[in-house]
């Protein structure tokens, strides 16, 4: 991105130390958002009549409820990156979403109706203003073609999952047992956290995200009123093709907060040497993996690439949604399990998991990546926010999976969701070659680090 390219930065382990700003910033606002989405569907189908009351709405109610609103927490991030790019830039945006969050989380904690729909409406804008912005800040952080990228996106990407696993165990236990709003109080204090770290590090952060309408860069003007050429338009139609995985990717994924978390309450033998493990537990499996392997899957194509195997971000990305569409079979095991003896042992809600993290490592810090690389400049934080959108779009459609296994059962949803998600990750893959033809080499030109003892890190062209 043009704000970074002319500013040596300080770096922190061979990352700019606003990426650390980001990273935190990110971990807190995951850490209220899935902490309030760990307990969210539990408080809906709560009875009323429990010592911890919930709304006592059914299954159904409460999914249709769950799908709206995650859909519309990401279909948000288009009017949020649009703001950001005419108006206010990412950095401001950031700020502004923060903001709205912290509110809405707050309102939350407050036993009345009323606040809780005016606080999912405030969280779905300052995720919306949030979201997109901060992602593209991340790309922003890096030059051209510098291969640091898709690590740092990587480093970026565990600290989304370090917030999202303290928040389940943490706002999830406090929820579940001490009292939902209580829960939902304590993702808004996360929040307040993510918002102070992210004002202290603006000085990290003085060259990345600022509203190039007011730029003093000639060339970044000229830039913003320049129509698009023929291969940024081809780099927009593979993004859009490749937001399709997206969307089906994250329809199967979002079951996790939805029939899986109910799945784990009502269908799972949650004994464990005589304590029963809370239901919302089992939403920090996927961080928890994405904290021990994300390191490890990132070296895996990092090595694949120097070896000379395909190793590009769409072929990844194809890979992820196999992999984790493979990961439902096993939670057709435990239905089938569920069904003949009345219980299902939690260990294939773990293998699920699992698999579920490496496709999600595979798909989804890679694609926020490749859509830095393909992304026209002046468009940036509008094309991060509309796939975010068609994240949002796969979270409705995770609603209206999990709506249909009232009536269609468990294993017909499971077992349809892995062969779906396989079948289709293999169509992408005979396209593939075709569609990477119109990034016109994005990624050909990417650069090594080499560490200098005089002049520290310096980029070495690798091809």
């Amino acid at each position: 991105m043009v704000n970074s390219t002319s500013i040596k930065q300080k770096e922190l382990f061979g990352h700019p130390l606003g990426l650390y700003v980001l990273f935190f910033t990110e971990m807190w606002e995951r850490f209220s958002y899935y902490g309030m989405r760990a307990i969210l569907v539990l408080y809906l189908v709560q009875s009323t009549t429990d010592s911890n009351a919930g709304l006592g709405w059914s299954n159904g109610e409460a999914l249709a409820l769950y799908g709206w609103y995650t859909m519309l927490v990401y279909v948000m991030s288009i009017p949020g990156g649009w703001i950001a790019d005419k108006f206010l830039g990412q950095k401001k945006s950031v700020l502004y979403g923060g903001i709205l969050l912290v509110a809405g989380h707050s309102i939350l904690a407050v036993e009345q109706m009323w606040a809780f729909y005016s606080g999912l409406g405030l969280i779905i804008a300052g995720v919306g203003m949030l979201k997109p912005n901060i992602s593209t800040m991340v790309g922003g952080l890096y030059k051209q073609g510098d291969i640091r990228r898709d690590k740092g996106f990587t480093i970026f990407y565990i600290g989304i999952n370090v917030g999202a696993f303290l928040s389940s165990l943490i706002v999830g236990y406090v929820g579940e047992v001490h009292g939902w709003h209580y829960g939902f109080g304590l993702a808004g204090i996360g929040m307040a956290l993510g918002l102070i770290q992210y004002l202290i590090g603006q000085k990290y952060l003085r060259h990345v995200g600022n509203f190039l309408g007011t730029s003093r860069d000639e060339e970044e003007k000229e830039m913003m009123k320049k129509p698009l050429t023929k291969v940024e338009k081809d780099r927009v139609v593979v993004l859009f093709i490749s937001f399709l995985l997206v969307i089906v990717f994250w329809g199967a994924f979002e079951q996790a907060g939805g029939l899986m978390n109910i799945y784990a309450k009502e269908n799972t033998n949650r004994m464990l040497m005589g304590w029963e493990v809370p239901a919302s537990w089992f939403q920090s499996l996927n961080a928890m993996f994405i904290i021990f392997l994300g390191t490890s899957v990132a070296a895996y194509w990092a090595n694949r690439k120097l070896k000379g195997k395909v190793s590009t971000s769409l072929f990844k990305m194809i890979i992820g949604l196999i992999i984790m569409g493979t990961g439902f079979f096993f939670m057709s095991a435990a239905a089938s399990e569920f069904n003949s003896t009345g219980a299902s042992a939690m260990y294939w809600l773990v293998l699920a998991y699992l698999f579920h993290t490496i496709g999600e490592l595979c798909i989804s810090p890679v694609a926020l990546s490749y859509i830095t690389k393909l992304a026209p400049v002046k468009y940036a934080s509008l094309m991060m926010g509309i796939y975010f959108a068609m994240t949002g779009f796969g979270n409705k459609l995770a609603g209206l999976l999990g709506e249909s296994a009232e009536g269609l059962g468990e294993f017909t949803v499971f077992t349809g969701i892995a062969l779906f998600c396989v079948t289709f990750g293999g169509l992408v893959l005979i396209l593939r070659k075709k569609l990477e033809y119109l990034t016109h080499n994005a990624e050909d030109n990417e650069r090594e680090m080499h560490y200098d003892e005089t002049e520290g890190f310096e980029l070495a062209d690798t091809n």
